[in-house]
């Protein structure tokens, strides 16, 4: 375990590094679409991916909190995209590997996610079945030894530079939740094809894809957590999936508002900076209070997660209200820009953006709220 001081020079060594390898190409991938591929490569050589997976699988073996520290500084530069790619990857897909995975699974995929050399990306989301998984219709069906995939998953974050994919099917439809199953697939496989990289409105440089199986064959032994158990480890997963948006968000928050004092003192209109103005000022001191009050809330949930202790319950409110709250300070930051937070020379527009997905994905705010709802009034 790093004490602090650890912590906070591994905190200075990443913002090192996104300054000097990432700032310099984010808006040109931003205007292509996607990242190159080698990037992977780069964050693993610089130990920046899946930080607590244990040393015998390649890893650091760091804390959850060391992670946490990635994707809020990530986040707090204004790399949304990129922010989203690494939690997939490191924060979703590696640790459903090392929770649920064989000792097989493990050592074949872990240490290729630590170096960059294999890609993580879960597929759950199909064109007819987004939060509610129980409608999914991907199939795999039972033949010899192995099982036999046909389907369709859409809105996969890595899905076009996935090596590995953790993949939802149903193996018995008539089980209800229980006929759900969880593989881990290779997709160099035959029957594996990525689609066209979807295009959206904000997280331009994060991959993201539709992927298609037909006739794909994998053996039993790539069954990840127990044939029929696929919905209740993803339950049992999305805590720490949640708490993790839930960090990305309040980096998001602190970034914009920090970019937004800059400029507030800056600008200058009636003779004086806008930060001058009483409504700038107490704006900001609004948004300063409540980003504080969730940061708290939010390091609870951390605390509560690396000691087991984190329920489904506490990882949705997080999730709900943090990502509420980071749309709230796009927009209310972009507004006090002016005519310039609409244009794409100041990246707070790119801040509004990036955050309005950040309330879809993980499981839609409504969701969450019907989560909550039910730990108060059942169903």
């Amino acid at each position: 375990m790093l004490d602090q001081s650890e912590v906070e020079l591994f905190r200075e060594t990443l913002r090192r590094f996104l300054e000097k390898e990432i700032a310099p190409h984010y808006e040109q991938w931003e205007r292509q679409g996607v990242f190159p591929r080698e990037l992977w490569n780069t964050l693993g050589e610089n130990g920046f991916l899946c930080v607590d997976v244990p040393e015998e699988y390649g890893g650091f073996g760091g804390s959850f909190g060391l992670s946490t520290v990635i994707i809020e500084e990530i986040s707090r530069r204004g790399f949304g995209g990129l922010s989203t790619n690494l939690s997939v990857h490191s924060d979703i897909v590696a640790p459903y590997i090392l929770h649920l995975g064989t000792e097989e699974q493990k050592r074949t995929w872990l240490p290729k996610m630590v170096t960059g050399e294999a890609v993580g990306a879960i597929g759950m989301s199909e064109p007819g079945a987004g939060s509610d998984l129980q409608g999914m219709k991907t199939r795999a069906v039972k033949d010899g030894d192995g099982y036999v995939i046909n389907g369709q998953k859409t809105f996969i974050t890595n899905g076009y530079h996935a090596d590995v994919l953790i993949l939802a099917a149903k193996t018995d439809p008539t089980a209800g939740a229980k006929g759900m199953t969880l593989f881990t697939v290779d997709t160099s496989l035959p029957g594996f094809d990525k689609g066209r990289k979807l295009e959206k409105i904000g997280q331009t440089t994060s991959d993201t894809a539709e992927l298609f199986f037909q006739d794909l064959r994998v053996d039993a032994d790539q069954i990840l957590g127990g044939e029929g158990r696929g919905f209740a480890n993803l339950m049992n997963e999305l805590p720490r999936e949640r708490v993790i948006l839930a960090v990305g968000a309040i980096g998001a928050c602190e970034g914009t508002l920090e970019r937004t004092l800059e400029y507030v003192q800056e600008r200058k209109a009636f003779g004086q900076s806008i930060g001058q103005f009483q409504h700038t000022r107490f704006t900001l001191a609004d948004l300063k209070a409540q980003i504080e009050v969730h940061k708290a809330f939010v390091r609870q949930c951390q605390t509560r997660y690396e000691a087991g202790e984190l329920d489904t319950t506490q990882a949705s409110i997080a999730k709900l209200t943090t990502t509420d709250l980071q749309c709230k300070v796009a927009d209310t930051c972009l507004q006090l820009y002016g005519g310039y937070g609409y244009m794409r020379e100041y990246s707070v527009s790119r801040d509004f953006l990036d955050a309005r997905v950040q309330r879809i994905y993980g499981g839609t705010n409504e969701i969450m709220k019907e989560i909550i709802a039910r730990s108060l009034l059942g169903r």
